[in-house]
C-alpha cells in the first residue's frame, strides 16, 4: 500500500511488504524494516498534516517535525499496538498526529503571538467568527466519524484525509476490489453526511 502509486488499478502489495509484517519485523529490530514502514507513511502524513497546524503554531513547529516526531512515537510504541488489519496502522498514526497538533496549538496558546502590524497590509486571516465556526465544523466531522463502523471510518479517513486511491483502500483493508472500497468509502460518506446533518 504505497499513497505514492500512480494507478488506482495497481496490482496487489507483495505479502511480504504488507505493514502487518513489516510492524513483525521491525518488533524484532529490523532496522530496515522500520525504514520502509516510516517512509511508506511519511509522504501521506505530511500532506494530511499541513494545513492542519494552527497558525498561531506554525512558528512553532514544522510539518516534517510534527510528522517525524509522529513516525517516532509509532515506532517507540508498536509493542502496545495491535494488528488487526492493514488500514489500523495508518488510524494509529493519525491519532499520535491530531495528539501532537493539539498539544502544539496548547502551548502555542500559552505564548504571545509574534506579528507586526503594517499600516498598509489588510489582514488575510479569517475572522474570529469564521475560525470559530471552522472548529465546529471539524469537532462536527470527528464527533460524526465515531459514529462509523471501524471499517467504513478508516476507509472515509483514506479517501478524504489522505487521498488514497480505491485500490489503496482495498488493499488496506483486505478487500477484493477498488470498486468494493468505492462502495465501502461511498456509504460511510453518506452515514457521515447524515450524521452531520443531525
Amino acid at each position: 500500500m504505497t499513497p505514492e502509486r500512480e494507478n488506482d488499478e495497481a496490482g496487489p502489495v507483495d505479502p511480504l511488504d504488507s505493514t502487518a509484517v513489516l510492524i513483525a519485523r521491525v518488533r524484532e529490530g529490523d532496522e530496515r524494516a522500520r525504514d520502509r514502514l516510516t517512509e511508506r507513511y511519511r509522504a501521506a502524513l505530511c500532506r494530511w498534516t499541513h494545513g492542519r497546524i494552527p497558525a498561531r503554531a506554525r512558528d512553532l513547529v514544522d510539518t516534517d517535525d510534527l510528522v517525524q516526531s509522529a513516525l517516532y512515537r509509532a515506532m517507540a510504541g508498536l509493542a502496545e499496538f495491535e494488528v488487526r488489519r492493514e488500514g489500523a496502522f495508518l488510524s494509529y498514526l493519525r491519532q499520535i498526529v491530531l495528539n501532537q497538533i493539539r498539544d502544539e496549538y496548547r502551548r502555542s496558546r500559552r505564548r504571545p503571538e509574534h506579528t507586526a502590524l503594517e499600516d498598509h497590509v489588510l489582514g488575510t486571516d479569517a475572522s474570529p467568527l469564521d475560525r470559530i465556526i471552522q472548529r465546529e465544523r471539524l469537532e462536527r466531522y470527528e464527533r460524526a466519524l465515531e459514529h462509523l463502523p471501524p471499517r467504513q471510518r478508516e476507509a472515509v479517513v483514506m479517501r478524504l484525509e489522505f487521498g488514497f486511491r480505491y485500490r489503496e483502500i482495498a488493499e488496506a483493508l483486505g478487500l477484493p476490489t477498488g470498486n468494493a472500497a468505492r462502495l465501502l468509502t461511498a456509504r460511510g460518506l453518506v452515514k457521515l453526511t447524515q450524521t452531520m446533518k443531525d
